[in-house]
């Protein structure tokens, strides 16, 4: 049922309105009258009073309620919001010198070159320079330089960062002069959003039944941020006719999961999978799409820096697409035009070495490759 809400000049006019019709007499409401001033702290009291019912009408749907509202309402049937995720990535020490042995210690801390991101280097006991003893890696004398992992100190998708944009050493390390990141960092994601949490509850109320297709979506969708997945019955994975059979290619968003999450997302299906029925669970076919265009800007801008906006701008887009999305040509050049109003022209667009969009089944998912922006 809609509520029927006043604004104030509204509420003001009602009263005056109904104690005129009322009284015996005329009553004087002009501008600084003892009845006016009456009728006006009444209106500022029921704007207030309208808004706590309005507030409290939204906070006890899960379609209205938003933030720790949500997680409250969420939380009565034991649902829980999807955590945020680290970035993680590698960077490499450097120096000038190689003289004397020099020591990266676990929990060294690196910086975006806008200062806006920390990370800390973590553990990796298959690299040949770990040291536990020393607890970090050593770099001995005559090594140039050394490629290690990191975390990012803060969760969510800041984290993430172009290649070449982690080039600051926090605090200094004796022995290190330079530091920077040869790849993009990737894996970092925000907590899960409101709309998801609410369409994941949707799925987690249709699949209380089990051994359905829904109960299947549900559990591979709860396993962490950013997961998409295909289910296709009654087929083998190379296509044929096999009853009684469904395989599912599941993504954990970079194209390329490792056996640990494709053993998690048969552990999950496992859990909810109709009984007597097989199954099985493959990652995705990558897809690699090379761009280039080359872009026109006007004279209030750096030509550069929006040259390198427009590469991250193209590689979050194509980052983004699910499996069996396909990557539209023509979109390409849309993107490119979105990241500024000084970019002119938009020409020499080639998708793959080509003009044609680029498709994907629902075997397979698109990810960037090369992105030249001139």
């Amino acid at each position: 049922m809609a509520l029927n809400i006043k604004d104030f000049a509204t509420l003001v006019r009602d009263q005056a309105t109904a104690i005129q019709g009322r009284a015996a007499g005329l009553v004087d409401f002009t501008i600084g009258s003892l009845m006016r001033a009456i009728v006006e702290a009444n209106a500022g009291v029921l704007q207030w009073v309208q808004q706590l019912i309005v507030t409290l009408l939204a906070a006890t749907r899960a379609a209205t309620c938003s933030g720790a509202d949500l997680d409250s309402w969420m939380a009565d049937f034991g649902f829980i919001r999807l955590s945020a995720g680290f970035a993680t990535g590698s960077v490499t020490y450097s120096r000038f010198t190689a003289t004397n042995s020099a020591l990266v210690p676990i929990g060294a801390l690196v910086g975006s070159s806008d200062g806006s991101q920390q990370y800390a280097v973590t553990i990796d006991t298959t690299n040949a320079y770990y040291n536990a003893s020393l607890g970090g890696y050593l770099v001995p004398a005559g090594v140039a330089s050394v490629t290690v992992p990191v975390l990012a100190t803060n969760a969510g998708a800041a984290g993430n960062a172009l290649a070449g944009t982690v080039t600051v050493i926090v605090g200094g390390i004796s022995g290190i002069d330079t530091v920077t990141n040869a790849l993009p960092f990737a894996n970092g994601v925000d907590a899960e959003s409101d709309s998801a949490f609410r369409a994941r509850f949707v799925l987690w109320v249709q699949s209380l039944s089990k051994g359905t297709k829904a109960a299947i979506g549900y559990a591979l969708a709860s396993m962490q941020q950013g997961v998409t997945y295909t289910l296709t019955e009654n087929q083998d994975y190379g296509g044929n006719l096999l009853y009684g059979y469904f395989y599912a290619v599941v993504d954990d968003g970079s194209g390329a999961p490792s056996s640990t999450f494709l053993t998690s997302a048969a552990s999950a299906i496992e859990a909810v999978r109709p009984f007597t029925s097989r199954y099985g669970v493959f990652a995705p076919t990558l897809l690699t799409a090379n761009v280039s265009m080359t872009i026109s800007t006007d004279a209030t801008v750096t030509h550069s820096v929006v040259v390198a906006n427009v590469v991250a701008a193209l590689q979050a887009y194509i980052a983004s697409l699910k499996l069996g999305q396909i990557l539209p040509y023509t979109q390409l050049a849309a993107v490119a035009y979105g990241v500024s109003p000084a970019i002119t022209n938009v020409s020499g667009v080639l998708l793959n070495s080509s003009t044609a969009d680029l498709s994907a089944n629902q075997k397979q998912v698109i990810r960037p490759g090369s992105i030249v922006v001139a």
